[in-house]
């Protein structure tokens, strides 16, 4: 399942505060992998791939609602080593083999309650607990039914934001998401001259 048929190593970019940025630049703090069950890639450190410009938007946003000055990017230099990469055919199939087993447990009553559904106005749903959930499951077919190595990265595309012209097929906010499960993946940070305007 997961592959190496495309570059491994790519530069990420993460958004948060300047004083995080800076202890995690310094060697003094780790990075927090994310466990929400909304997440859109599943449990891991969340990166833009090579889009230093939307991780500071996202900083921004971040910073505005948890009362937080000081919006602030890092940059990564990550290995997608085993990855599910969703970008390619075989994994896409794969999340759907996933979706097919969950939906399958909950029909069953083998997992309690209604199947986990996402959640937004748009076609950008902002709370991905149905993706979160299938991702998840699929981690576990993959590792613990089939006893293959596990995921290292998960890397995905999303459409994002309003078209940037009429009729368009280009959004405003498309952008690759890679998160990352073993952060061992992550080898080496790096500071950022400065954040081009959008």
């Amino acid at each position: 399942m997961p592959h190496r048929q495309a570059t491994s190593f790519v530069l990420g970019y993460h958004g948060t505060n300047r004083a995080t940025g800076e202890a995690i630049l310094a060697g003094e703090r780790s990075m927090i992998r994310s466990e929400n069950s909304y997440d859109w890639l599943g449990p891991g450190i969340y990166f833009w791939e090579a889009d230093p410009v939307r991780a500071l938007e996202w900083a921004e946003e971040w910073c505005g609602r948890k009362g937080r000055a000081d919006p602030f990017v890092i940059g990564a230099v990550i290995d997608l080593g085993r990855c599910l990469d969703l970008l390619s055919r075989r994994s896409i199939a794969a999340v759907k083999a996933a979706y097919e087993s969950l939906e399958d447990m909950y029909r069953s009553g083998r997992y309690p309650g209604p199947l986990p559904w996402n959640k937004g106005q748009t076609l950008d749903f902002e709370r991905r607990h149905l993706d979160c959930a299938v991702i998840r499951h699929l981690h576990y077919l993959n590792s613990t039914v089939a006893g293959n190595p596990p995921f290292e990265t998960v890397r995905g595309l999303f459409r994002e934001g309003e078209a940037i012209y009429e009729n368009a097929g280009f959004f405003e906010k498309t952008h690759i998401q890679i998160a990352v499960v073993d952060p061992a993946n992550i080898k080496g940070f790096f500071r950022l001259p400065a954040v081009p305007s959008g």
